[in-house]
């Protein structure tokens, strides 16, 4: 009788394991510039992967044992079992076929299984599905699946095997369902994310994962509690050597980070445009890397006029991760971004300084607000919330899913500047941009890529040609002269290679365009995005008490910088990375150029006690860091 039920189940495991090896090539192929030169880990990546499948159908028979358990047995082998058991096999079929193309869409996107940003964003169905539904034929893959899924239901079906005369007693059939389920939970619990850690290529260990394991993984560990987590010390030591790396000659207060910060000049109350670019890589810019068509003229002029900091980075991986360090001079945090969570209205913040100062403060983003809770925080800091339910119809030329289009955002900043002009009040406007964003559509007949059909190279380019507008339409301004225009990218198109976490994918631009304010410099000191708020603020002579983790640029050179992921967490000077990960593990890499070498850790050397201090200390941000 074992025979019988095992011959049921077997069809499905087949099809399964069959389906998890296909997507495995099919990545492999996709990323084969990555995998050539270390093609030695394949065994390992396909037995890794074939441990993980193994473990994640034990969850996926249990629907099924549950249906042969609990039929009752006179229906087995009948035309109703096979009604039945077909809606089953179709149901189950279909959602492992859809799966499969989620897991292609989101690794085209973010080059990894599902991850913390899968788990995140099924929250935003509405920009999410937006967005797959305007960058892919969804109607024709929905349909392909299901006809798919249909057909091999019907091969399964042939293949359900004749049934004999012995007839379970009820333990039995219990014992049926009871076993799988087991099965399951030991799978489950016997299961390591760190099992795929192999070699150091990031690309084979990926593909060597289950992307079910990966989103289950993900969605319970959203929030890691630092010090059970990562490397820690003594919390008064962490504190004062981060001191000691913010500012070894200021005078600190308190028990935190707290000091003051007194200007030597009078104060200038410029206005402030900031716009914040979805995912602008230093490696679009011409300046940078020259393209076969140029991609950015307008900000090639505009850096040529303006303090250019070419050694600039970002924190982390999204939007909100670049958004918080701008905003609130943070390093990153592993899960969640600071400003998504509770408690981060309190936090000191640029805009809780230029608030006390009679700014009016604007944030102006292309999308809805509620996404990330961009919305919640800005807020919460007192800012006036213009997003696209602010638009009116005949301020939109152009929008998709993810808003409206850079041209509207900036036409709705300038009128809000000149609102501001007209009231005798200083501005900040904090703006961030959709247009570089799949499915890469904007208005048409604006530049020489078609809307939707240069991909990001046609988006980049887009996003330039806009910005040439804005700053050709504010030059018409009365309050041209007094406003400093800050451009930064809020983080990088891809932020993946073979490393788990390379310094190289997070470079971006930082720009500083005031010409009748700035003289025009280029600044190679290496920088993070923490460090924007204060150096904006003393270029303004604002005298302030600082809670900031950032240095002013203009003034001191920090030479380190800040990268993240959700869950890793990057260290970064002229020289060396120091990564930190849960289960309290370092790594250390040398730095040359932009190759990387794996080096011993030594837990007393500068550079890793200076990134178990500062993570360590930033971890305590609801303590440290509040508006008190």
């Amino acid at each position: 009788m074992a025979l019988y039920y095992i011959k049921r189940l077997m069809p499905m495991f087949f099809l399964f394991m069959t389906g998890e090896v296909v997507l495995r090539v099919f990545l492999i192929l996709h990323e084969f510039q990555y995998l050539k030169d270390d093609s030695n880990n394949i065994f390992m990546c396909f037995a890794t992967g074939f441990l993980f499948d193994v473990g994640i159908f034990t969850c996926f028979v249990i629907p099924l044992a549950a249906y042969l358990a609990f039929l009752p047995w006179r229906l087995h082998g009948t035309r109703t079992d096979r009604l039945l058991c077909g809606g089953l096999y179709f149901f189950i079929i279909y959602l492992m076929l859809f799966t499969g193309v989620a897991e292609w869409i989101f690794w085209d996107e973010f080059s990894s299984r599902f991850s913390f940003v899968a788990v995140d964003y099924l929250v935003y169905v509405r920009e999410v599905i937006g967005n797959i539904r305007e960058s892919y034929p969804i109607g024709w893959i929905l349909s392909g699946i299901g006809i798919s899924a249909l057909m091999l239901t019907l091969w399964m079906l042939k293949r359900l095997p004749t049934i004999g005369t012995i007839v379970l007693r009820p333990v039995q059939r219990l014992a049926i369902f009871v076993i799988p389920a087991l099965m399951a939970v030991l799978s489950i619990n016997l299961l390591d994310h760190k099992t795929a850690e192999f070699g150091e290529n990031r690309y084979w260990q990926e593909i060597a994962r289950n992307g079910y394991y990966e989103i289950f993984r993900a969605f319970l560990t959203t929030d890691l509690p630092y010090k059970e987590s990562y490397v820690s010390e003594d919390s008064t030591a962490a504190l004062n050597r981060t001191k000691k790396n913010i500012n070894s000659t200021a005078n600190f207060t308190g028990d935190g980070i707290t000091r003051y910060i007194k200007a030597n000049e009078s104060e200038k109350l410029y206005n402030i445009m900031f716009v914040t670019i979805e995912s602008l890589s230093r490696r679009y810019l011409d300046i940078f890397s020259p393209h076969k068509y140029p991609l950015t003229p307008y900000i090639n002029k505009i850096i040529n006029e303006s303090l250019f900091f070419t050694n600039f980075y970002a924190t982390g991986t999204r939007t909100v991760y670049g958004l918080s360090a701008i905003t609130m001079s943070l390093p990153p945090t592993p899960g969640n971004a600071i400003m998504r969570r509770i408690g981060s209205g309190e936090i000191f913040s640029l805009g809780k300084v230029l608030g006390k100062k009679g700014y009016i403060k604007n944030f102006i983003y292309g999308g809805y607000g509620s996404f990330d809770k961009m919305n919640t925080f800005f807020k919460s800091n007192d800012y006036r919330i213009i997003d696209r339910d602010s638009f009116s119809k005949e301020e939109i030329t152009f929008s998709n899913t993810w808003g409206v289009c850079d041209e509207d955002l900036f036409a709705r900043a300038i009128r809000e500047s000149d609102n501001a002009y007209q009231k005798g009040k200083p501005f900040f406007n904090m703006l961030m941009t959709v247009s570089n964003h799949r499915p890469y559509t904007y208005p048409d007949r604006k530049i020489n890529f078609h809307s939707g059909k240069g991909g990001r190279l046609g988006a980049v380019k887009y996003t330039d040609y806009a910005i040439g507008k804005l700053i050709a339409e504010a030059k018409k301004k009365p309050w041209f002269n007094n406003t400093l225009f800050v451009i930064v990218a809020d983080h990088t198109a891809r932020t993946y290679s073979k490393k788990s976490l390379d310094p190289k994918n997070y470079h971006i631009p930082l720009i500083i365009y005031a010409p009748a304010i700035l003289p025009p410099q280029k600044i190679n000191k290496l920088a993070s995005q923490i460090d924007i708020a204060p150096t904006l603020l003393g270029l303004m002579n604002i005298s302030y008490t600082s809670r900031f983790y950032g240095a002013d640029l203009m003034k001191e050179t920090p030479d380190r910088t800040y990268i993240s992921t959700d869950r890793k967490l990057g260290y970064v000077t002229q020289d060396t990375l120091i990564i930190l990960e849960p289960d309290k593990k370092i790594t250390r890499y040398k730095r040359t150029g932009k190759n990387l070498t794996k080096e011993k850790v030594d837990n007393e050397d500068e550079p890793v006690k200076n990134a178990i201090a500062i993570f360590q200390t930033v971890s305590r941000w609801k303590q440290l860091n509040r508006d008190k």
